[in-house]
């Protein structure tokens, strides 16, 4: 079957939720994916900021078959070794007291936000608490993470959804300021606004933003789905800021691959929120997904990949600068580490993208006029060289 007709297969079976580019990966090498018919591109998507390590990085397949061997699935109702090792690993690099797994970011933002209106319940004793959230934001499309969501093009069709959520203008800090009240029980943002057109939080806004969380004993929830897990050469964003969260919510890359997420308490947040019987998951933090976690902390410790993200860093920031000088319809860069935005002006980003798939390369959008790269963090010199050189021919 040609790839046309695995195409059209693929409309007449799967609800029509994506617009997807006319192509159909077969597998990946390294920071490459090829198609079905054997054409080779270079990946600055990783599956939206998933596939940190590639494609059959060295020992990662391993890990995984290993454990298929043992056990995939067992329930929360018991203990498990992958379980508890997994937790360990994300507990010391988070420096955080509690891990909850899930099956994916969304979920870890339902989480997140149960766990902060717990702990204001648990305080004042009473349920009408409210949230504030960021303009601009992406935190998930269930219901819950869609509430807090600041995109009207998101959440208009599903209207209502869960009340009592405020939208304060991201990196203004007056803005959050005047949304507190005595019913504000967190404030939720992403580090790196990631779907509003890679955005990174400024240093004076999140510590102001951690102060008031502190005045006001109000949780500050900080969702690094997308730049957390080594994306901005930290494992997670906030510790460049050294500001860290009451909550914290990872996914994406946290399994490279393996769906799987979590939210991730201090010992002030877990010890005055959760208990058995509040929350709960059949598949979340099976055996199978937490050998991938702990393989994934396993490889960026031994190999090193955070520093290589900050060494490699400076050299991509001046790749893409250079195409910032060079063309006119490319406006602004903006982003941290392998997390990076090029803001495009007199021309629709999906055709970039779209001549980019044809070119051989993979990218992704942000926003409605921003391109995004988020490739693998292994990638090296000459991936920058070729991403550069094929954008360049495009642009």
């Amino acid at each position: 079957m040609n790839m046309h007709d695995q195409i059209e297969e693929t409309e007449v079976s799967i609800l029509h939720t994506y617009n997807r580019f006319p192509v159909v990966f077969d597998r990946g090498e390294g920071v490459y994916l090829y198609d079905t018919e054997g054409k080779k591109y270079l990946d600055f998507a990783a599956g939206i900021a998933v596939n940190s390590l590639g494609y059959h990085y060295p020992g990662y397949d391993e890990g995984l078959k290993e454990q298929i061997d043992k056990l995939t699935h067992i329930s929360n109702l018991y203990y498990t070794q992958p379980l508890s090792a997994a937790g360990s690993r994300l507990l010391i690099a988070s420096h955080m007291h509690k891990v909850f797994f899930t099956n994916s970011g969304a979920e870890a933002i339902e989480g997140a936000l149960k766990a902060a209106k717990k702990y204001a319940y648990t305080k004042t004793g009473h349920a009408d608490h409210e949230i504030i959230a960021m303009e601009d934001s992406f935190h998930g499309r269930t219901v819950g993470s869609l509430s807090v969501t600041g995109n009207d093009h998101y959440r208009e069709p599903f209207l209502p959804l869960m009340g009592g959520v405020r939208f304060a203008k991201y990196n203004d800090l007056e803005s959050v300021r005047s949304l507190i009240n005595e019913k504000t029980c967190a404030i939720i943002l992403e580090t790196v606004q990631g779907e509003g057109g890679i955005h990174p939080a400024t240093h004076g806004f999140l510590e102001g933003v951690r102060r008031l969380c502190d005045e006001h004993d109000i949780l500050l929830i900080l969702d690094e789905i997308q730049c957390g897990m080594g994306r901005t050469g930290y494992y997670f964003a906030w510790q460049a800021y050294g500001v860290q969260p009451d909550i914290m919510t990872t996914a994406k890359a946290l399994g490279c691959g393996v769906p799987v997420g979590a939210f991730v308490l201090n010992e002030k947040a877990a010890s005055a929120s959760l208990v058995p019987g509040d929350h709960g998951t059949t598949y979340g933090g099976n055996p199978f997904a937490c050998a991938a976690v702990s393989k994934v902390f396993e490889i960026y410790e031994r190999d090193m990949i955070l520093a290589h993200v900050q060494e490699l860093t400076p050299y991509l920031e001046k790749a893409l600068d250079s195409l910032v000088e060079r063309f006119d319809c490319v406006k602004e860069r903006r982003g941290m580490g392998f997390m990076q935005g090029l803001e495009i002006t007199g021309r629709p980003v999906g055709a970039i993208i779209n001549a980019a798939l044809e070119a051989g390369l993979v990218v992704i959008s942000a926003g409605t006029n921003v391109l995004r790269l988020v490739p693998p963090l292994i990638i090296t010199r000459d991936h920058v060289d070729e991403m550069t050189g094929i954008l360049e021919k495009i642009l």
